[in-house]
């Protein structure tokens, strides 16, 4: 079936989820123009074609064209010569539930992982403080074990959840079409979703202050031995896993919603940033090994936590000038 200029404006338009203002604002006029070319009443000009060319990702033949009715390619899917996948509305609303449950899976392997110290910590300080008649040996004895069961606990949740993901690997590296509609449907879930993934961050963060606060105070009335700081320390890592939980999982589905939609992270420019895509894995395979050697070896749990937050501020860095390299290559 062929398909005129203001059909195509439609379903495009509508694609992406925009309203007739919205479009009509992108493109610097009236909505009364937009719902004009839309009736068929009128035409726009030249350059309006060429910035809704832009604008929708399509070529200025396939608006213009009626016998044009397949939606071409952008040039970044051309260039790689493969077939495109297209995404269907059941394959997303599939896929983001997944997400959410892969979420949960994740977050709550991440919040057993910062709690493995926790039970060696309150083990210390009741040695410290006489209690139970605890021993050094008793303390690290024990207290490795409940490590080591912890971790184990924790990859319960991080293999299955892993497995269960794999098979949508293909949205981090592929670019890929969308279906009608889907695009304004994941638009809609991520608009609402969002106040709820700032009161995550930023319960998150307060409970991480609040912990260290604990920890400090502890330090200053704790004056007659450690005791009370270790287990202060103990108590901020609950605060921290706790806080890891409510950001990981808010941050993996707010995740799920740009790689459907190919923004951020997840954008076919950086889709095609195979050096970072090589480098990404080995660099936290590295940080986990350096993490879990780091601590065996000082068993200071309490401290070694440190490394993630400077491993991500690192990755971070590490990304921009990967990304702006690439960027740079392709301009």
């Amino acid at each position: 079936m062929k398909m005129i200029l203001a059909d195509k404006i439609i379903d495009e338009r509508k694609k992406n989820g925009w309203s007739q203002e919205e479009l009509a604002e992108k493109l610097g006029v009236s909505r009364q123009s937009v719902s004009k070319w839309e009736g068929a009443q009128s035409v726009p000009d030249l350059q309006r074609i060429l910035e809704m060319s832009k604008l929708f990702g399509v070529s200025t033949d396939y608006l213009l064209k009626d016998d044009e009715t397949v939606r071409p390619v952008s040039e970044v899917e051309e260039d790689t010569g493969k077939a495109i996948r297209r995404v269907s509305m059941e394959e997303a609303n599939a896929f983001l539930n997944e997400n959410g449950k892969f979420a949960v899976k994740i977050a709550t392997g991440v919040l057993i992982s910062v709690l493995c110290p926790v039970p060696l910590l309150l083990l210390e300080a009741s040695k410290e403080a006489g209690l139970f008649g605890i021993t050094d040996a008793i303390a690290g004895g024990a207290g490795t074990v409940v490590i080591l069961l912890l971790i184990a606990a924790a990859l319960v949740f991080f293999i299955p959840a892993g497995i269960a993901a794999s098979k949508w690997e293909w949205l981090e590296k592929e670019i890929f079409d969308t279906e009608y509609g889907v695009d304004g449907m994941v638009k809609d879930r991520a608009e609402k979703f969002q106040p709820k993934f700032v009161t995550a961050i930023t319960s998150g963060t307060v409970l991480i202050l609040l912990g260290v606060i604990g920890v400090v105070v502890s330090a200053m009335v704790d004056g007659h031995g450690d005791a009370l700081t270790v287990a202060m320390v103990g108590v901020m890592l609950m605060c921290i896993a706790i806080a890891c939980f409510m950001i990981v999982n808010a941050g993996i589905i707010k995740d799920g919603h740009s790689k459907l939609l190919q923004e951020g992270d997840y954008n076919k420019t950086a889709k095609t940033n195979y050096v970072l895509r090589a480098v990404a894995p080995a660099y936290w395979l590295t940080v986990t090994a350096g993490y879990l050697l780091w601590s065996f070896l000082t068993m200071n749990w309490g401290f070694t936590w440190v490394v993630w937050p400077v491993a991500g501020v690192l990755y971070g860095a590490i990304a921009v000038i990967l990304n702006g390299v690439h960027e740079a290559k392709y301009k």
